[in-house]
């Protein structure tokens, strides 16, 4: 990756939307990525489909739309959103930036994508829907997120090495910057504005008369984040769900900062501390 493509500007976009005074802005970057994408062969047209598709769901879901627009509204977020996260849109030729090789003696080969149409996910619900994007403090949001933090490092990281899919593997190589600044405004930030954001607030604010409906929410979130792991197996379809459901506490206190904090947390002490991605044989 160079600072002369696309990625530069989209990283800028997705750091934008943290801030209030500059989550207005972010599409500006956006925009400039995907059209830089466009002119370096990233992208073709066709693509373009994607997102404006994604503006008329966001006009579809607004408040004053009656309630049969606001659900096809929301259906076609759910359609392009999971195709989106699976790759499935044609127009897109994401770059391997790290090319597939075991990170440890025992692990299976890892490589890595940049990807276009993955993040636009998380700009749809923070710009259309504006999820809670931290707690009532900065203290509550540091807290949630290393409470949560702490408690998926120690229980899916501690079933991974119970169920042999991780071993103990301490390292940091050289491309370990690029992944951590990947997975940090892009990966966790689209993956937890989908589930959290989105389906937990959802389930939330739908349940919201209930006295179950906040964990209820969470639960679900959880498990549909567990389902998206299915190519792992169910070793990480399982994992998946516990770390889900730290993630939940975290964006039920701390907004999708902590959230996202709590993500990014674990990801980034398996990658560094142990096997990853998972052992080849277990």
């Amino acid at each position: 990756m160079t600072l002369l493509s696309p990625w530069p500007p989209l990283f800028l976009a997705a750091a934008l939307l943290w801030p209030p005074a500059t989550r207005r802005w972010a599409l500006a970057p956006l925009m400039l990525a995907w059209a830089w994408g466009w002119a370096d062969g990233v992208i073709d047209p066709v693509a373009f489909v994607a997102p404006a598709l994604l503006v008329l769901a966001a006009a579809w879901v607004r408040p004053g739309s009656g309630d049969a627009v606001r659900m096809a509204g929301h259906g076609l977020f759910l359609l392009l959103a999971a195709a989106l996260f699976l790759h499935l849109l044609p127009g897109f030729h994401n770059p391997l930036v790290i090319a597939p090789a075991p990170l440890s003696a025992d692990a299976v080969a890892f490589g890595m994508y940049l990807n276009l149409d993955k993040p636009l996910v998380a700009f749809w619900v923070i710009l259309a829907l504006a999820p809670p994007m931290s707690g009532v403090d900065l203290r509550r949001t540091v807290l949630a997120a290393s409470l949560a933090c702490g408690a998926a490092v120690l229980a899916c990281l501690g079933i991974a090495l119970a169920l042999g899919v991780v071993g103990w593997a301490p390292k940091w190589p050289d491309s370990g910057w690029l992944w951590l600044i990947n997975n940090g405004l892009l990966v966790t930030l689209a993956e937890e504005a989908l589930f959290r954001g989105y389906v937990q607030q959802q389930l939330a604010t739908r349940w919201r008369h209930h006295p179950w409906g906040a964990w209820a929410a969470l639960g679900v979130a959880a498990a549909l984040f567990g389902l998206a792991h299915f190519a792992g197996g169910w070793q990480w379809m399982l994992l998946a769900a516990i770390a889900g459901a730290a993630y939940g506490v975290a964006y039920r206190y701390g907004g999708l900062a902590a959230a996202v904090l709590a993500h990014l947390g674990l990801n980034a002490a398996h990658f560094g501390l142990f096997t990853y991605p998972m052992r080849a044989v277990f």
